[in-house]
């Protein structure tokens, strides 16, 4: 059963489940210590805590067979049980907002623009919005399918925000009138739909007025917006058509921060590259727990050399095979090449810093590691327990600040996977440009080194320590490492070398460190004729040796 404790010497052997046992994040401790926020300021903050995450030894998963184990019925009890709260229910909208229109597909499009709004102007994560639909009405009241399209629509707004906004400008001599409430994010929905979306054009406009008329502070437009988005419908293609042919799409919606950053650091001709690949969905990557091969055909996938599956398959993850028997977990190609790094790892004492949602701690966990996964979130942490149940995996888990925590003994290597600005994400977050700014990569870069200086001290001489970030900034990557080893003499960088990444040596950096693009893409199997789809996380990692 799991165990929590506020101190003392964690346990090395692993406990074997209670029936019916469910493991949750440890209750706040009573007592507080002093923790550092992200300003270095000291807060009030609870001790350590920790507890084991186990799993009952079941044979029948050497033998092949697929039995869930009492954690896994009662995980899937628990999912079942959500299932129902989490129905979304009919609620009032609230504001001055009137009742919601009978047009087919309004109440979709208007849980789109509430996304946009709140990601463009409050500067708030879109998928946070979405894991909170049932206490918010815009989404609470709307189906699977009407939520998914909200999704896409605003998505698609934000991925392709820099080229509506140039062909909107082009219709409105005057520019977007100010104070029109939410006539910026009706605009941009309608025209990601009419110009990317191949929505119905008469459906998008009636149900665009009716938005703008609904909202005191933007009805005195409607017409204004009728007439926008009919040229739009009209000649926007064109424009859109003439974007590409100049090459002009990825740069313009591309923030000017970000652009000149990736010229200085890569080269113009990359930064292209870059900002193009952000034109195009992430694809749905997985890492296998055994047998990726068999995976990959079951699923109707590819099988890519560095042992990950990549699937084309749209639709709700849960919905696949494997999902319930915990047969794979979805990782990133790129995010998955860290733990490789660090070579056999069977039976070594790993610490996997900063690691919730847990795909890198169940990694660790499949190659054979005893694993001590730490993180300050509790809600994120709360996301591992549930990740390692899934998929019946151990580790000890600990809620802490890093930079406050001490381990009862050190460890034979440290993955720290550092909190960065994320910017090698941005295909699969098309909001994150709305929400990071130049200054935030300068106080992360602060944070990172603090974390590093941490990490080490947790090592056995000689032990191994892999830093990752999935940033593109160099700020956050090589420059971390670069003064890291000015302050620490005794350690030094091991470089990667290109068998350890299938080969590929255009991956490593001049420096001996991994640097993957989001424009990459990965080689096919020798012997296989079939392309593999470009694309992965642009992902920075270091690998540390301590003297």
């Amino acid at each position: 059963m799991s165990k929590i404790s506020d101190g003392g010497k964690a346990p090395r052997k692993r406990p074997v489940a209670r029936t019916g046992h469910k493991s949750t994040p440890p209750k706040p401790a009573k007592k507080t210590q002093p923790s550092r926020n992200k300003s270095g300021k000291t807060t009030d903050r609870p001790p350590a805590k920790r507890t084991r995450q186990s799993g009952s030894e079941d044979k029948s998963r050497d033998s092949g067979k697929a039995r869930p184990d009492n954690r896994r019925r009662a995980w899937k009890a628990r999912k079942s049980s959500a299932g129902e709260q989490n129905r979304p229910q009919q609620k009032k909208p609230v504001g001055n907002r009137k009742k919601t229109s009978g047009f087919e597909g309004f109440a979709a499009r208007e849980a789109a623009v509430m996304l946009l709004h709140n990601v463009l102007t409050r500067r708030r994560p879109m998928d946070e919005l979405l894991n909170q639909a049932r206490r918010i009405p815009e989404l609470a009241r709307l189906s699977k399918a009407d939520r998914a399209f909200a999704r896409a629509i605003a998505a698609t707004a934000l991925r392709r925000h820099g080229q509506l906004r140039a062909v909107l400008d082009s219709f409105m001599e005057k520019g977007l009138p100010e104070r029109a409430g939410p006539l910026r994010e009706i605009l941009l929905a309608a025209s990601a739909q009419l110009l990317f979306l191949e929505s119905p054009p008469h459906a998008v406009l009636n149900i665009a007025v009716q938005q703008v008329k609904r909202d005191p502070a933007s009805q005195r437009y409607d017409k204004l917006a009728n007439a926008v988005l009919r040229r739009v419908s009209e000649k926007g293609p064109a424009l859109i058509k003439q974007q590409q042919e100049n090459q002009q799409a990825g740069r313009l919606n591309t923030p000017g921060w970000l652009w000149n950053a990736w010229c200085k650091s890569y080269d113009k001709q990359t930064a292209q590259y870059i900002a193009e690949a952000h034109l195009h969905q992430a694809q749905l990557d997985l890492s296998i727990v055994r047998d990726p091969e068999l995976w990959a055909q079951k699923l109707g996938g590819q099988l890519l050399p560095t042992g990950s599956v990549r699937l084309r398959a749209k639709g709700r993850i849960e919905h696949l095979p494997g999902y319930d028997d915990g047969a794979w977990w979805v990782q990133d190609m790129a995010a998955a090449l860290p733990v490789q790094l660090l070579g056999n790892i069977r039976g070594k004492r790993i610490a996997d810093l900063a690691a919730a949602p847990g795909g890198k701690t169940a990694q660790l966990i499949a190659a054979g590691a005893e694993v001590t996964a730490v993180d300050s979130s509790k809600g994120r942490l709360k996301r591992l327990v549930e990740n390692l149940e899934r998929l019946e995996m151990d580790a000890e888990i600990i809620e802490a600040d890093i930079l406050q925590w001490q381990p009862d003994e050190k460890y034979d290597a440290v993955l720290l996977d550092a909190p960065c600005s994320a910017t090698g994400t941005i295909r699969r977050h098309p909001d994150l440009p709305f929400l990071k700014k130049r200054q935030d990569v300068q106080e992360l870069a602060q944070i990172q080194s603090n974390m590093l200086d941490r990490a080490l001290a947790f090592l056995k001489p000689g032990g191994t320590l892999v830093y990752c970030t999935c940033s593109l900034q160099p700020e956050e990557g090589p420059d971390r490492i670069r003064a890291l080893l000015k302050r620490h003499k005794k350690v030094k960088c091991d470089p990667i070398r290109a068998g350890e990444l299938a080969g590929h040596s255009e991956w490593i950096s001049s420096t001996g460190h991994l640097r993957t693009l989001p424009f990459f893409r990965p080689a096919a199997k020798t012997g296989s004729s079939k392309k593999i789809t470009p694309g992965m996380d642009g992902f920075f990692a270091a690998r540390l040796i301590t003297g």
